[in-house]
């Protein structure tokens, strides 16, 4: 495992338009390898449950539950990444806290197939209300 190809695997999800080779390049380069995985610590992230359970119910159009949400947070890359299951499926997290980008990916099919779902997200920055004062 090469941990500096994480600036790689940004870029990706930042430009790459094709969702599943963003998915490839994760999965080939850090997600099987335990000396990746053992750089992190169990976590948990409300922004990222919330999205996983919108998400997955956008993709499947009905009520679904979550099972099996395992995120790891990697600190010093501010990187939170996870497997999970819904509706029988297995899926996949990688979430990069400095770029507010993430991707989620999902077995299309029960039991699975090679066919997958995926969703790039990120996350929306509020501005605060307009200051007619304010010179900047």
């Amino acid at each position: 495992m090469e941990i500096d190809r994480l600036q790689e695997l940004k870029q990706k999800l930042t430009n790459e338009t094709d969702l599943s080779d963003i998915w490839l390049f994760y999965m080939d380069h850090f997600a099987d390898h335990p000396e990746f995985t053992d750089l992190g610590e169990p976590a948990h992230n409300q922004y990222l449950d919330a999205i996983l359970h919108k998400t997955c119910q956008q993709m499947f159009g009905e009520a679904i539950k979550i099972t099996g949400f395992f995120l790891i947070y990697i600190a010093k890359y501010r990187l939170f990444h996870g497997p999970f299951q819904v509706k029988g499926r297995i899926g996949g997290v990688i979430y990069f806290e400095d770029l507010k980008i993430g991707l989620l990916a999902v077995s299309a099919d029960y039991p699975p197939t090679d066919a997958v779902k995926y969703s790039r997200f990120s996350e929306l920055i509020k501005l605060s209300t307009p200051n007619p004062h304010d010179r900047n």
